[in-house]
């Protein structure tokens, strides 16, 4: 999410109540997650694990709960508890950006019953059948289809494991669809953590899919009813995903690749490829396994 004004360093440590170290006058532009970050961000860190994968990120402010050696040009926000101070800002800032700036094209068809936040984007042509939620910040480009009772852009499904239970990170990204795009019946597309999950151009999905945070789809691509697509997943143009393929989250699906039907993909998937089985690998591997398996159980 970025800010409508750039804000000095002390506006947000005021806000958090929290130490300062490293630049002193840097500026913040906006809130990212660590694989998003931009100069001018902040992003939170809260484990040791990642501090140097934050500290190395392109983020010029890091919130981190505790002193460590700051990098050039760079500042550190010390706060005990960076996960709430993140949502804190996340909360602050959405309520300075709360405004609705939402456009309808009038060619839009919208049927009864069909929910839309605020900072929505509806192009030309787009055809939302009844029941469907658009939350906050989708943004959808002309010749789309959605069906009914598909909710478009409700929250990550992200939390932090505290000594009381789950807590929510709040989200405050979007959802971008491309033109062409159709979505079936009873689907999810999580909106972006901070960023924007996106459908690339002439996209069609069937009924029952699920769509995490922050994924990447590109052009052309055909996903079957019931899969699961976890958060940040990158899949490439011209890809299918036949029905009830589940992935991990952040892995990349190539280009002209193919999942059939019932897989679990875990890992990175290379373009042109066809995989299946569970976990998935290249299908002709996958067959002999099966035709050796059934030679042993013969035997």
């Amino acid at each position: 999410m970025k800010f409508k004004t750039p804000q000095h360093i002390r506006e947000i440590a005021n806000l958090l109540h929290c130490e300062v170290t490293g630049h002193l006058e840097q500026m913040a532009r906006g809130i990212n997650e660590i694989h998003l970050v931009e100069e001018g961000d902040i992003v939170f860190v809260d484990h040791p694990k990642y501090f140097q994968k934050a500290l190395d990120s392109s983020a010029s402010i890091i919130l981190i709960p505790e002193k460590v050696e700051c990098p050039a040009g760079k500042t550190l926000l010390i706060h005990p508890q960076p996960f709430d101070a993140f949502n804190l800002l996340t909360q602050h800032f959405l309520s300075l950006n709360g405004e609705s700036n939402s456009f309808i094209d009038d060619r839009a068809v919208i049927a009864p019953n069909v929910f839309i936040g605020a900072n929505v984007r509806i192009g030309a042509n787009v055809h939302i059948h009844a029941g469907a939620y658009i939350g906050d910040f989708t943004s959808i480009e002309d010749n789309v289809i959605i069906g009914p009772n598909t909710v478009i852009g409700f929250d990550a499904f992200y939390y932090k494991n505290k000594s009381e239970g789950f807590d929510r990170l709040k989200s405050c990204g979007g959802v971008h669809l491309a033109a062409n795009v159709e979505i079936g019946a009873l689907c999810t597309i999580d909106r972006g953590v901070t960023g924007v999950t996106r459908i690339g151009q002439g996209t069609k999905i069937d009924n029952q899919v699920h769509i995490g945070h922050d994924t990447q789809i590109g052009e052309h691509c055909l996903i079957a009813a019931a899969c699961g697509i976890s958060g940040c997943v990158v899949i490439g143009n011209h890809v299918t995903l036949w029905g009830q393929v589940g992935t991990a989250s952040a892995i990349q699906i190539g280009d002209h690749a193919t999942i059939l039907g019932q897989s679990g993909v875990s890992k990175n998937v290379p373009e042109n490829e066809v995989y299946f089985g569970s976990p998935a690998g290249p299908v002709k591997d996958k067959f002999k396994e099966m035709a050796h398996l059934r030679q042993q159980a013969k035997s």
